[in-house]
């Protein structure tokens, strides 16, 4: 049983004690002191601070277990843009270079262990397609604009993915046809190799 799900349950009998202890108090009070003025009252605001108590702490450690899975996923939503923003720059200076080095290979092969390590299977699938054309494109060491334009469209489709990875469940919210963005991007790509 893991940590969270101890306390919780350590909080529930906790509870669980308080509450049958003070009814068992709470019925002895009434029977034996009856006489004596505000006992009960007392008897029952002493319960019920103690079980305010409780059912606080309780709400608290689920608060912040909550808002550290929020931190978390956060954080890893930041390494993952800045791991494709790196990636999407990196193809572009490589694209306005108008070659391919032997160290841009090697770089490639370490953007794509950083990309083994953070994206979905949406865009890992997408990128072993997006290797193939880059390794067909590349085969000698200079690009041709054919080999950039061949590049950028699979870039274009890579990003589609990369897009879904980060934002997915925001287009779902707002937009009915995700084929539609999917259109549009590949649309903007292939206008924009016509300038």
């Amino acid at each position: 049983m893991n940590r969270p799900a101890r306390e919780t349950l350590l909080y529930l009998m906790l509870t669980a004690i308080v509450v049958v202890g003070g009814y068992a108090f709470l019925r002895y009070a009434y029977r034996v002191a009856d006489q004596l003025p505000f006992s009960q009252e007392i008897v029952l605001i002493i319960l019920g601070t103690l079980v305010t108590v409780l059912i606080t702490a309780m709400l608290l450690n689920k608060q912040t277990e909550v808002e550290l899975k929020k931190e978390q996923s956060i954080k890893f939503i930041e390494l993952k843009s800045s791991i494709y923003m790196d990636f999407v720059a990196y193809i572009e200076k490589l694209l306005l270079a108008g070659e391919v080095t032997h160290q841009d290979h090697v770089r490639l092969q370490f953007f794509t262990h950083k990309l083994a390590m953070v994206a979905s299977p949406g865009v890992l699938a997408q990128y072993r397609q997006f290797l193939q054309v880059f390794n067909d494109s590349t085969r000698d060491a200079d690009l041709d604009r054919q080999e950039g334009d061949a590049i950028s469209v699979a870039l274009a489709r890579l990003t589609v993915q990369i897009r879904r990875d980060l934002v997915g469940e925001q287009d779902l919210a707002e937009v009915e046809d995700l084929a539609h963005i999917d259109r549009q991007v590949l649309d903007n790509a292939r206008a924009s190799l016509e300038g």
